[in-house]
């Protein structure tokens, strides 16, 4: 499960538990895969905290939505170009 957090409580929650397992958080950058339809959309480079134990990922405030948003466009993307097999990949930097 992606969780948000308010940006200002980051840095307070980096030195808490993690709310799923009790683990420590660590800033991380992910790589999420989604699948619709038979196609495949990969966005990797995304900043996260991550959960050493749980693998439990939070995000800052918007960021899920974010995510969300650019997945959908690269559907979008892949349905307008008629790619039907394969896997589109966006890269954050």
């Amino acid at each position: 499960m992606i969780k948000e957090v308010d940006l200002l409580t980051m840095e307070a929650l980096l030195n808490k538990p993690c709310t799923e397992c009790g683990g420590r958080l660590r800033e991380k950058l992910v790589s999420q895969e989604f699948e619709r339809e038979g196609r495949k959309v990969r966005l990797s480079g995304i900043r996260a905290w991550v959960c050493g134990k749980c693998s439990e990922i939070y995000f800052q405030p918007g960021g899920a939505d974010k995510v969300a948003k650019a997945a959908n466009c690269l559907f979008d993307l892949a349905s307008t170009e008629r790619q039907h097999r394969g896997t589109i990949t966006a890269k954050v930097s």
